[in-house]
């Protein structure tokens, strides 16, 4: 069966932080799109068959258009006649590749939230104004400006952040939008080519999307049907031509992504898949006896369950720094993971394919970013690489192509229980890096408690979904207490939580003191070896997430 060609918009990657936050938005808008290296070719791209091209945006970046070495377009692009929207860098560089000049930047930048207004009579002419067809300012968004009149131009808050500025434009462009330092902060020529000076991604830009829908829907004539029903049909005919007849391994891990993957490779061949699941003894109350229960009595799908905490425990025994347990694990699940997986072909034979839950920002981190130079390629996680050489397995990635929140609309449509979709990320070597210091059976049993006292009463609270992560640490730290008429020397329980969008950055999250107090009361009175609680309130950066 050949795959139906899929309507895309292609977004150049020029090195911006938010560059995969394009690609996030045109997905929620139900269009596919995906994010590639600048360096890409206009040819590269129409040789992929799937794809039906609709138009492109060039993101923003840290270049001058003037630095030498400043990455550049595929001429191609431009002149193709399908629509270009460009953003920050995007648009100087449209601009100057095609007949413009940039300003380079000298005296005042514009940097974080400034207001464009819509030029005198731009809605005359719809071909360049329908980027902005339909959008109205809000009262919430106009409370600093002046009173609104009915003759009062559209104003609309944004978000930029640049220095260099176009100040010549290119022929058959006009200027539709202007800021108090900036003349030219929107750009448009009849044919669908659009500049914006500020990123209408950010959340920072209030009506952003409906800018971003704008361009998709009226001037590239997208329609929305990347949809959960859509991928899933696609995702299991492509699995079915990969792997034919042969039989698949998926290593589940508790989580949500590597649950959607197994369920998407069952929906497609049935009993030809084999989950294998190793409780590691890190894993959080619960969540090894939930994997039995979810996989092998609900959704009815082979498992092989291998409970091996002694085993780790005994490799994790007076290791103390964080990478060092990291490593100890990923080595010993590769051991269990291929002993088991040896069993399975003598009892069953031979298994062709291994499937895991790769996301698409894995992806991008190692192909996009590192054109960009501007990120490190991906770690290797710990129950999916470094197989020994002669355990060849070809892969099956069902989820390469989808974001974390795909993943969840996906498993949801699959029939994966709610709050298994959910659930927050949580680390390959488990609690083993929230026990500071050395690890015991005690101090994991002490956590598991501690930990399912947190998450039972952010959800109580009705707030665990509004938090990107939440937990318990234990910390290495002992206090002098005094519970009823008695002295006491207990733990230290750190509680952490986070709101974020992307995990790259991360606030911690203002619970209120109602609920602070509920969990501290609660770790001390059930958990009799924990006699302190803290609350940790550091941003990401300087620190990071998780604690080891």
């Amino acid at each position: 069966m050949q795959l139906e060609r899929r309507q895309a918009i292609i977004v150049l990657d020029y090195g911006s932080q938010v560059s995969r936050l394009i690609t996030r938005r045109i997905r929620e808008c139900h269009v596919y799109s995906e994010l590639v290296p600048a360096s890409t070719t206009l040819a590269e791209l129409q040789a992929k068959d799937h794809l039906d091209i609709k138009g492109f945006i060039l993101s923003g970046g840290p270049s001058s258009v003037y630095d030498e070495g400043a990455p550049s377009c595929d001429p191609a692009i431009l002149h193709s006649g399908l629509p270009v929207l460009g953003i920050c860098y995007g648009m100087q560089l449209m601009a100057q590749q095609l007949g413009g000049h940039v300003e380079p930047k000298h005296g005042t930048r514009e940097y974080g939230p400034a207001t464009i207004e819509i030029v005198a009579d731009a809605e005359q002419d719809y071909a360049t104004y329908r980027i902005f067809e339909g959008l109205k300012p809000s009262p919430e968004q106009t409370t600093h400006l002046d009173r609104l009149t009915q003759h009062t131009p559209l104003r609309l808050p944004v978000w930029m952040s640049h220095g260099d500025s176009v100040d010549q434009l290119p022929e058959g462009f006009k200027v539709l939008a202007t800021t108090e330092s900036n003349p030219v902060a929107v750009i448009a020529h009849p044919k669908g080519l659009i500049g914006f000076q500020f990123h209408p991604e950010v959340t920072h830009t209030p009506q952003g999307k409906e800018l971003i829908k704008n361009f998709l829907f009226r001037v590239c004539d997208c329609e929305a049907s990347w949809t959960p029903e859509k991928v899933i049909d696609e995702t299991v005919e492509r699995i079915r031509q990969q792997v034919g007849k042969e039989r698949v391994l998926c290593a589940l891990s508790g989580g949500v992504d590597s649950a959607v993957a197994a369920l998407l490779v069952h929906k497609a061949i049935g009993d030809q898949l084999t989950c294998m699941f190793v409780d590691t003894g890190c894993m959080r109350e619960g969540e090894g006896e939930q994997v039995v229960e979810t996989f092998r009595n609900h959704l009815h799908i082979p498992l092989v369950a291998i409970d091996a905490e002694e085993r780790f425990l005994g490799k994790l025994a007076g290791v103390t720094d964080p990478e060092r347990k990291r490593k100890v694990i990923g080595e010993e699940f590769i051991r269990v993971f291929e002993e088991e997986a040896v069993k399975l072909a003598t009892e069953q034979g031979k298994i062709g394919f291994l499937a895991q839950g790769t996301l698409y920002p894995d992806v991008i981190e190692s192909t996009s970013h590192d054109t960009a130079n501007t990120a490190k390629r991906i770690k290797t996680h710990h129950n999916v690489g470094g197989l020994p050489e002669e355990m060849v397995f070809k892969l099956v990635e069902p989820l390469r192509m989808l974001f974390k929140d795909e993943v969840r609309e996906i498993g949801l449509e699959l029939g994966l229980p709610e709050e298994w979709v959910w659930r927050h990320p949580f680390p390959g070597p488990g609690l083993a890096i929230r026990v500071i210091g050395d690890i015991t059976k005690e101090k994991l049993d002490i956590l598991r408690k501690a930990d399912k006292i947190v998450i039972d009463e952010i959800r109580r609270a009705g707030v665990y979904r509004e938090l990107g992560q939440a937990f318990a640490v234990l910390t290495p730290i002992q206090s002098v207490g005094v519970m009823g008429d008695g002295r006491t020397y207990g733990n230290l329980v750190a509680v952490r939580a986070v709101t974020t969008g992307d995990f790259m950055t991360a606030d911690w999250a203002r619970l209120s003191p109602e609920l602070l107090a509920r969990i501290s009361n609660r770790l001390v009175n059930e958990v009799h070896e924990i006699n302190r609680v803290v609350y940790d309130i550091t941003s990401k950066p300087p620190a990071t997430i998780e604690w080891e």
